[in-house]
């Protein structure tokens, strides 16, 4: 295939910043502690009054992210840690002088806890300063968890753990304890082991974050973690995890179904581990909630099925090779995942139904995932995924690579391919080279996409738009005043250009944001857009908005804003607003409401969405959620109720729900009242 000159040192660039990896640059001493491996039992009531908990050295001198970046933590926090041969203990010791003024409003399972006065542990059992579990907790013993991958770059908040919690208020501020599963982990058992740690302490009425080590440039940024040295760790004994499941459905006008499925996860070492499922339930999955889109290119919608949720940070790129949402209700699927010598795998494969909406056959679903450990935290990725149906593969392959030469210089690029239809101007790769510290952002991007990429490429992944040679830049800066009534100033400035392949200006996008957080819980932001787009003709669009909220660095807040310009020969008005209200610690509705009025408007898109969510928490795993929404462009009425009692958690309940009018993003439903009576239990 012939290559421009250009494009040549172009690529070859990429090829030799790949092989970088004989570079490595300084790290400074990490903070290190220890853990007491105990044969008593730990009884988890929040006292830390056990005497094993005696024994264990304090991890203190806690350090502050922010406001003030490096200072010591205005409050004192200790932390002791303990393990036997099922369980790790962290047993944290808040010191607080306002304890009347402690938050503790969420109830939910992996409601962001970051809104509460929380504690947490981040552990990197790999030792490989690049990624990491996280498990955080608040005076209410709610559970938040995940995983980060690419140091600090991609975060799973759909990952769940097994672990315990208890916490209680003291004279002095509070306690918690946390004891994690060490089968929910992946590990290398044996002697003397270490693994990286950090731990955080969060104290949102003084918009407070500290770590146990620091400064850190990100609060996730796994290569500055400290080390827990000097563990004996044995394999975990349990190996295996069935979960079958029976779901039935009774819909309005149509026939009762009841149907069967099983999910089961096996152990085949420590390090590696392997997912089935069959017949999985996604007709219970929250529906997509209608947006406003104002470009001519698809929307991207966050995947929401578990199958496909765990451990999809893996799979996470700039030019997207693999969009879990391309593949539709399948009859079943297998993943894999594992690290082992320095190299992290996954592998998922997933077998569809007929789906009559888009008039396509059953199709096979392949992706691979690989990843090498380079420098002294970076990466060399590779993925390739596959789409075959009626006898035809249609797919992605490529290369990428994180490369930090520092704790905040940072290149990452990505060559690929797809193939299909289209064998020839089928090539896409960026470059990307960023620095970021705790407070400023910069970054220049270089992408190109052939004219043919996206043609291919959509049957597996995202891509919004091909035929493209793409100059993106961006500086944002983040100023703590602490004074005159101000507590935090933020500027973004961003400018995108691009050509197509034969060199027509296609676009160009300059967009200024300013956002200020002032000490009485008021938020302002300001944002002003200027594009030009040519399509079938040149248009000139603008928008500028206003917005105001308040109360917005904790769940229970109110925001309204207002958005006017022009866009594709239309003026448009947008209104949108937001309210987070707990009525109770455990009853919490959220409401947003969105107005678009065009004018003129000849294809009538002036549009009401309302979206509607009530959750009350009875306990920790007895909960009712609802979910409405309304959107008049398309006359969409869409509601889901849903009972959940989670017998086993987090695997293992009983959940009835009733839908009615449920159908896919940006379509009118056309369900009937529909109730369906589900039941999983974890062997």
């Amino acid at each position: 295939m012939y290559l421009k000159p250009m494009k040549k040192k172009i690529i070859l660039t990429l090829f030799f910043i790949l092989n970088l990896h004989f570079f490595t640059f300084g790290q400074n001493p990490a903070k290190k502690t220890t853990a007491v491996k105990i044969n008593s039992e730990i009884h988890l009531d929040g006292a830390l009054d056990e005497p094993a908990w005696e024994e264990a050295p304090e991890a203190e001198n806690f350090i502050q992210f922010e406001p003030a970046r490096g200072k010591p933590s205005s409050m004192e926090t200790r932390v002791k840690i303990l393990y036997d041969e099922k369980f790790i203990y962290f047993g944290f010791i808040c010191y607080d002088p306002e304890k009347e003024k402690i938050a503790a409003r969420q109830s939910k399972r992996d409601a962001n806890l970051r809104e509460d006065d929380s504690v947490g542990v981040l552990l990197d059992t790999f030792h490989d300063r690049r990624r990491c579990y996280f498990f955080m907790t608040n005076l209410l013993r709610t559970q938040f968890d995940g995983r980060i991958a690419d140091n600090g770059r991609t975060t799973d908040y759909t990952w769940d753990g097994i672990w315990k919690t208890a916490s209680r208020k003291t004279d002095f501020g509070w306690t918690a304890e946390i004891a994690i599963d060490l089968s929910s982990l992946k590990y290398e058992p044996g002697k003397n082991k270490t693994w990286g740690l950090n731990l955080v302490r969060v104290i949102p009425r003084r918009l407070e974050s500290s770590f146990w080590t620091g400064p850190l440039e990100s609060a996730y940024k796994v290569s500055q973690f400290g080390e827990l040295k000097d563990l004996d760790l044995e394999k975990s004994e349990k190996k295996d995890q069935i979960i079958p499941h029976i779901i039935s459905r009774v819909e309005e006008g149509r026939h009762s179904i009841a149907e069967a499925g099983v999910d089961a996860r096996y152990a085949f070492s420590q390090m590696v581990s392997g997912n089935l499922t069959i017949n999985p339930d996604f007709a219970t999955v929250e529906a997509d909630q209608e947006t406003i889109n104002l470009t001519r290119f698809e929307l991207h919608l966050p995947e929401k099925r578990n199958f496909f949720l765990e451990g999809s940070e893996i799979y996470s790129q700039r030019i997207s090779l693999f969009y879990s949402r391309r593949i539709s209700d399948i009859y079943g699927g297998v993943k894999l995942y594992g690290k082992s010598g320095g190299y992290e795998f996954s592998g998922l494969s997933a077998q569809t139904r007929k789906d009559e909406v888009v008039e396509e056959n059953s199709a096979n679903f392949t992706v691979f995932r690989l990843k090498k450990d380079v420098m002294a935290s970076s990466t060399i990725g590779f993925l390739s995924a596959n789409k075959l149906v009626n006898g035809k593969n249609v797919g992605t392959a490529g290369i990428d690579t994180a490369l930090y030469f520092s704790n905040t210089f940072r290149f990452t690029d990505q060559l690929a391919v797809s193939y299909g239809d289209y064998n020839t101007d089928n090539i896409a790769f960026f470059l990307r080279p960023s620095y970021d510290s705790a407070t400023f952002h910069i970054h220049l991007r270089y992408t190109q996409l052939g004219e043919k990429f996206g043609d291919n490429a959509n049957a597996v992944g995202y891509i919004r738009d091909d035929n493209r040679r793409e100059l993106d830049s961006a500086v944002s800066k983040t100023f703590w005043i602490k004074r005159w009534g101000f507590e935090r100033v933020g500027y973004r400035s961003n400018y995108n250009i691009y050509w197509g392949i034969d060199k027509t200006l296609r676009s160009w996008e300059v967009d200024q944001e300013l956002e200020i957080d002032l000490k009485n819980k008021l938020a302002l932001e300001l944002e002003h857009s200027q594009e030009y787009k040519l399509y079938e003709k040149e248009f000139r669009n603008h928008s500028t908005s206003f917005k105001l909220g308040y109360n917005t660095r904790e769940w229970q807040s109110a925001e309204v804003e207002y958005d006017f310009g022009r866009n594709f020969d239309l003026d448009f008005h947008l209104i949108n607003g937001r309210v987070n209200y707990k009525f109770t610690k455990d009853l919490s509705l959220s409401y947003a409401l969105t107005r678009l009025h065009f004018s003129p408007d000849p294809e009538d898109e002036s549009t009401w969405i309302h979206v509607l969510r009530i959750t009350n928490y009875f306990t920790n795993d007895l909960f009712l959620k609802v979910f409405y929404q309304i959107n008049s462009s398309i006359d969409k009425k869409n509601i889901q109720i849903l009972f959940v009692y989670r017998f086993q958690p987090p695997f293992g309940f009983l959940q009835l729900a009733y839908q009615k009018g449920t159908a896919r993003f940006g379509e009118k439903g056309m369900q009937g009242h529909t109730i369906f009576l589900k039941i999983a239990y974890m062997f």
